[in-house]
């Protein structure tokens, strides 16, 4: 059976496609990716996939939607496939559309965000969920990452069959790891007494940066690494600058570590995960965090707020404001008994809903139920 899994960009699909298509291919398929060009399809290449590049483009600009359209629309042609699954808003959209039309046998989406939920003028949400409602008439197997975006897929007659697979990661990448924890703040300086806030996500301004490190000014005793970077494809404010302005603030208290491949490390390394993002699918930072016994503060917003439980695996903080952030974070730097508390009863619950070898397994069954099913 070959099947086509398509995403947005090279990120997208080294980090939340290329174990679903390491599963697909043990269970005997002929597994094909297409995205946008980019570095990190490198690695994903060397592990033997073909990866078609599309130019997909996330902004909503006719010309260069058009242009992608016609790409994937004529690589569906070339290819044949038995099942197209999507990912992402955008191509997402343009993907099931061009499978549809070539009369794929099974057309399949994963949701991991709804662009109507974000935050926009009325007009360019309107449109957004006018586009989903499109997308889903087209799609034959609708799963989301989180509850929610099922329950408001059914919701809103976008997909009535809808039904939510969930996210998850590697439990023998991320665990508690007392040798990393000491590797790492050997590496950086830092005693092993310190208290270490760490924050995992692409460097744009709906993480919630500026509010955090507001935040930060009023959490002296502690101090904030930032993981990762700016993707070239993300627009809006650029947060160089103020990250930047923020560290003449925060002094040696702040590190931007940039892009690294030691997640899992870093993450043992530190005391307490941060998320205030202001709108998300089901984060896997959150995930990662979790495995690796960390308490989690984050947004009370869709996705953050079925992983963390309030006051038992972490904090949930108001979107958008840093004085909330700054009380959760100081109120888990103080008590470090707290923290280790709520890091186990997270981990526990990250070990039992977030597992990456079962997630993927039922997403395997379900996409090969499904078309054994279409072709009958």
């Amino acid at each position: 059976m070959k099947i086509l899994e398509i995403t947005n960009v090279d990120f997208s699909l080294r980090q939340f496609l290329w174990p679903l298509m390491r599963g697909l291919r043990a269970a005997g398929c002929d597994v094909i990716g297409a995205c946008a060009e980019g570095p990190q399809l490198d690695v994903v290449r060397v592990d033997g996939f073909t990866v078609r590049a599309v130019p997909f483009a996330r902004n909503l600009s006719p010309v260069a939607q058009m242009r992608a359209f016609w790409a994937v629309y004529r690589l569906i042609r070339r290819e044949k496939p038995d099942i197209v699954h999507a990912h992402m808003p955008i191509s997402g959209i343009l993907a099931r559309v061009a499978a549809w039309l070539c009369r794929v046998p099974l057309v399949a989406y994963t949701c991991h965000g709804f662009l109507f939920n974000q935050p926009g003028s009325r007009k360019r949400r309107g449109l957004a969920l006018i586009l989903e409602w499109i997308g889903g008439q087209a799609t034959d197997l609708y799963l989301t990452v989180s509850q929610e975006e099922a329950r408001d897929a059914r919701r809103l007659h976008i997909n009535r069959r809808a039904q939510a697979i969930g996210n998850g990661r590697d439990l023998e990448r991320f665990k508690p790891d007392a040798q990393a924890r000491q590797s790492i703040r050997r590496e950086l300086g830092v005693s092993q007494g310190c208290t270490v806030m760490i924050a995992v996500s692409r460097l744009v301004r709906h993480k919630g940066y500026p509010e955090l490190l507001r935040a930060m000014e009023l959490v002296p005793e502690a101090e904030l690494w930032i993981v990762g970077e700016r993707l070239p494809s993300d627009h809006g404010e650029d947060m160089a600058r103020f990250l930047a302005e923020a560290g003449q603030r925060l002094g040696e208290r702040l590190r931007l570590l940039g892009y690294r491949e030691d997640i899992p490390a870093l993450l043992a390394a530190a005391d307490i995960f941060v998320l205030p993002s202001h709108f998300e699918g089901l984060p896997m930072s959150i995930i990662e965090a979790m495995l690796c016994g960390l308490p989690v503060v984050a947004t009370n917003i869709k996705g953050p707020r079925e992983q963390v439980l309030d006051r038992q695996t972490g904090i949930l903080v108001p979107p958008g404001l840093a004085a909330p952030l700054a009380q959760a974070l100081q109120r888990l730097a103080h008590d470090p008994a707290l923290r280790a508390e709520m890091g186990q009863a997270g981990l526990a619950r990250a070990r039992m809903l977030y597992n990456e070898k079962e997630i993927v397994a039922r997403t395997v069954n379900l996409l090969l139920q499904s078309a054994r099913n279409a072709k009958r």
